[in-house]
Parts: structure tokens; C-alpha cells; sequence
């Protein structure tokens, strides 16, 4: 009997370590021989610990798992028997690309790795010269899925063509926005895929070295991946002949220091050189001069993890899904106040609303959604009246909003907009690399001028207007840059919560 038992962190905060060992010392009892895999996992967060019991080839799953339950899964008596988890609505309903394998294999296994798909993409793009290689990333449509969602391929086409002796691929996973957990899942339960795509990348632009920037919060994710490195490097994966093919790429783990400005491409470079993590003047743009002066290709961990499917299937496939420019699937990570908080992987598109009173079936509170924030701690807050907005780059743009890491955090009627705004400015206060007077200024007069709104102070309104058009034009990065998006949103759509305003309009 083979039980899958995740090892995802946050499988492991809700006791899936305890579940395991419970498990097996049930086994051991009744002499009954079980292998237990620790995968990934599937994303269903409320489920979690999520047990499989595999049972001629499909997986029947048993959650929120407890380490007495033990007894009854192995017996068939359990209550808490799901059925097969392929099965379940939650998995139905996903377009499962970037992550197909994640909660399916054992993430240390390159055999188990390659039965599901895996190194298809590498051998094809091994066969392809540099330029093909490039030619089919634009193809796909893939854009950066961490940030303002940049053609990826447009990127690797600059990195690609600058002439130098030397050119990295820069992972970046510093994952630090509020409300996301895609990069820490996919590395926890995927390793080599991240792998496979940042071979693929440096392959296809002449990069010979990779850096993975991981945040230290993230104990889990930096073991496994420094295991599959160690490992793919030993299967001829990584090294100075990758799969034989005459062709050199290797790779590193880095370890961050937990700064949030670390998630912004030049500050990560920096601080991977051995610096302070402050952000860079642009130009020169990371393409041209990035670590170590080199040309660098800097992309998201989603980004490079989509990679290998797209040369699996072909660019045509991944970007029959969509809509408008925004090509292929996102991995949408819902929290916050939510009955069914987890990872939802489906093609853009979906209306945010279906999304929340659907797929994640409203707040956990029972209470009416209130407002919804999209893309971290700098996203936007869309209202309920917002809620037929189409997920995609454009159309969330044209609402006010970004998409970013498409993390989506759901509050109900209790939330007061006014000190979620303050919060905002004083998050960007706190975290300020301080390298721009606007957004090192800026954000500590907002926290400031917020407090005076709150006060009562109607006078304080257009200089609010007035400080968040100042930084969103005269930020260095998106720190700045994109503290007016949750902000202003507020101070829009919640007008009540700023109970001064109401009074300035009579």
C-alpha cells in the first residue's frame, strides 16, 4: 500500500509530520507493509494534512487529517474519506500546467519527476539552437509572473543577443507578498522543474550559471532545492554537459536576508553580489548589466516553471489558453478571510467574482465580501462592483489594479478600508530600501497624513491625492511606485471608511 503524506510547509504546520508518523507506527502494529511518499501538495489548503491512499492506480484522499485517524485509513472506516481526489471539484476545475506534478510525485524522485512529463521540454530544447529556443518562449505568450508581467521572451531575446563572456540566470524567489505561497509550493513539491526551466533558459541565451534567490523564510523550500540540485547535478542534469548534450549549465541556492525590496530585481541583484539590498537606477537595464555587470536573465519562479511545459507541449498549446495578451494559465493563491483558501491554476480569464463566491465559496466568516486585494501588499483593493472584472494583465490594469503574484487576500464587511490604506503607506515605510526621497519620505507623510484623515481632517484629503501621484511618478521601483494602488482604491471605493471625506463633500 503506498500513502502520500505532503511535505509542504503548510501541510506540515497543520500536522502532516505527526499524521505520518502515526501512520506508520499504525502499520507497524497491525504488521501491515505501506510506503509513505512525502509529496507535494495539491493545494487545498482547508484539506490539509491531505492524505492519498493509492488503490489500483487511483488516489483516494482522506482530510483535514489527524494523527488518530490513522487507524481508520488504513482499515477503509475513515470519515473523513474524500474519494479520488482527480476527482474532487476543486481539481476539476483547474487548467493544472506549471503544475501539474506538484502534489502528484515525490519531489526528490528524478525518475518519479521524468514518468510525469519531466526533462520532455529539456530534450526538445537541446535539439533547438539559442534563437529557436528564445522564438518559442514569445511564441507561448509567457509573461513575468511576478511583477508588471513583461513578455518573458522579449527579455530572453536582450539577454540573448548582448555580447559577453560570461551571462547568469537570476531565479527570483523572494516570495514576500502577503496572501502568495506559489513559489514556496512549487519548490517544495517541484523541484526539477524550476531546474529544467532555468536549464532551458540559460541554454537558449548563452547563460552558463544560475542563481535561485530563495527568502530564509522558507526553511522547507531551501533543503528540498538544495537537494535536487545536488541531485540533478549528480544525474548529469547540471553541469559542464547537460544530458550529454555538449552543452554547459549549473546552478546555485542563495539564501536572502528577508528584506521585501529584495523582490525587486535590482535589489536582489545586489544583494546576491554581496551588497545592501537597494534598488539600482535603471538604465542600465539587468538584461544589459546585471550581476556582476553581466547580462542577466532576472525572471519570477512561476516564469521559469512554465518553461518546461511550454517546450513539452509546444507554444502553440500554452497559448491556446487566455485571453487578449494575457497567454496560458496563472496560479491564482487565494487567503485571507475565505472558506477554501489554496492554489487554483487556471487559465486567465476567470471573473474575479466567480472566483471568490465560487471556487473559494465566499469568506470564512459568513459575512458579505467587502473587498478583495489582488497582487500583495501593493495591490489594489477592487470592490464587489468590480468583481466581473476578467482576470488578465490588461483588464485588471484598466480597473486600477495589477495582478502581480496573483495573490488575492478576500476580507468581509468588518475590514475598515482606512487603516487597511494606512497599513499600506506604512508598509512601504518600514520596508523602504531608502535609496528615493518619494518612496522613503513619502510613505512615513502618508502614514502621517492618513492619521489626519482619520482624525477628521477633510484638509488632508488632496494632499493624500497629491503625495500618491508624487510617488507612484517619482519612485525609483515598485515599492514606491505601487503603495498608491492599495491607497487610493480605498480612499475610492470605500469612501464611508474615510468618514472626513463624506463630511468634505456636504
Amino acid at each position: 500500500m503506498r500513502i502520500y503524506v505532503p511535505r509542504d510547509s503548510a501541510a506540515k504546520a497543520l500536522g502532516a509530520d505527526d499524521v505520518a508518523r502515526a501512520i506508520a507506527e499504525e502499520a507497524a502494529r497491525r504488521g501491515q507493509t505501506i510506503e509513505i511518499v512525502r509529496n507535494g501538495t495539491r493545494g487545498m489548503i482547508w484539506l490539509e494534512p491531505l492524505v492519498e491512499v493509492e488503490d489500483g492506480g487511483i488516489r483516494r484522499g482522506f482530510g483535514a487529517v489527524e494523527p488518530g485517524d490513522a487507524a481508520g485509513i488504513l482499515d477503509g472506516s475513515s470519515t473523513k474519506a474524500l474519494g479520488p481526489v482527480e476527482d474532487l471539484d476543486w481539481m476539476k476545475r483547474q487548467t493544472r500546467l506549471t503544475f501539474a506534478r506538484c502534489g502528484v510525485i515525490d519531489p526528490l524522485s528524478l525518475a518519479d519527476y521524468g514518468a510525469h512529463g519531466g526533462l520532455t521540454g529539456l530534450r526538445r530544447a537541446l535539439a533547438m539552437s539559442g534563437q529557436q529556443i528564445v522564438d518559442e518562449v514569445k511564441t507561448s505568450g509567457l509573461r513575468g509572473r511576478g511583477g508588471a508581467g513583461f513578455p518573458t521572451g522579449i527579455k530572453w531575446q536582450t539577454v540573448h543577443d548582448a555580447a559577453a563572456p560570461q551571462k547568469y540566470i537570476v531565479c527570483n524567489a523572494d516570495e514576500g507578498d502577503s496572501g502568495t505561497f506559489a513559489d514556496r509550493m512549487i519548490m517544495e513539491g517541484d523541484p526539477f522543474t524550476l531546474i529544467e526551466g532555468m536549464a532551458i533558459a540559460g541554454i537558449g541565451t548563452g547563460a552558463t550559471k544560475g542563481y535561485v534567490y530563495i527568502r530564509s523564510e522558507y526553511p522547507d523550500a531551501i533543503e528540498v532545492m538544495q537537494q535536487a540540485v545536488r541531485i540533478a547535478r549528480e544525474a548529469g542534469l547540471l553541469g559542464a554537459d547537460v544530458l550529454g548534450s555538449g552543452r554547459a549549465f549549473d546552478m546555485e541556492i542563495r539564501v536572502g536576508a528577508g528584506a521585501y525590496v529584495c523582490g525587486e530585481e535590482t535589489s536582489l541583484l545586489n544583494s546576491l553580489e554581496g551588497k545592501r539590498g537597494i534598488v539600482r537606477a535603471k538604465p542600465p537595464l539587468p538584461a544589459l548589466e546585471g550581476l556582476f555587470g553581466r547580462p542577466t536573465v532576472v525572471n519570477n519562479v512561476l516564469s521559469l516553471a512554465t518553461v518546461p511545459v511550454i517546450f513539452e507541449k509546444g507554444a502553440a498549446h500554452y497559448a491556446g489558453f487566455g485571453l487578449g495578451r494575457s497567454r496560458g494559465t496563472m496560479p491564482i493563491q487565494i487567503a485571507g478571510n475565505v472558506k477554501h483558501g489554496g492554489l487554483f491554476e487556471t487559465a486567465f480569464g476567470m471573473p474575479l467574482g466567480e472566483l471568490i463566491s465560487d471556487i473559494a465559496g465566499g469568506t470564512a466568516s459568513g459575512r458579505p465580501v467587502k473587498a478583495v486585494q489582488v497582487g500583495g501588499p501593493l495591490g489594489a483593493y477592487m470592490p464587489v462592483s468590480k468583481f466581473d472584472t476578467p482576470f488578465g494583465y490588461e483588464e485588471f490594469d484598466g480597473q486600477g489594479g495589477l495582478i502581480g503574484h496573483a495573490g488575492v487576500v478576500v476580507f468581509d464587511d468588518t475590514a475598515d478600508m482606512l487603516k487597511m490604506a494606512r497599513f499600506a503607506m506604512e508598509f512601504c515605510a518600514v520596508e523602504s530600501c531608502g535609496k528615493c526621497t518619494p518612496c522613503r519620505i513619502g510613505a512615513v507623510r502618508g502614514v502621517e497624513t492618513i492619521d489626519r484623515i482619520g482624525r477628521g481632517d477633510a484638509s488632508a484629503l488632496p494632499i493624500l491625492t497629491d503625495l500618491c501621484e508624487t510617488m507612484k511618478d517619482g519612485s525609483l521601483c515598485a515599492l514606491g511606485g505601487f503603495t498608491p494602488f492599495p491607497v487610493m482604491s480605498a480612499l475610492t471605493h470605500f469612501p464611508d471608511d474615510f468618514a472626513c471625506q463624506k463630511e468634505a463633500a456636504e
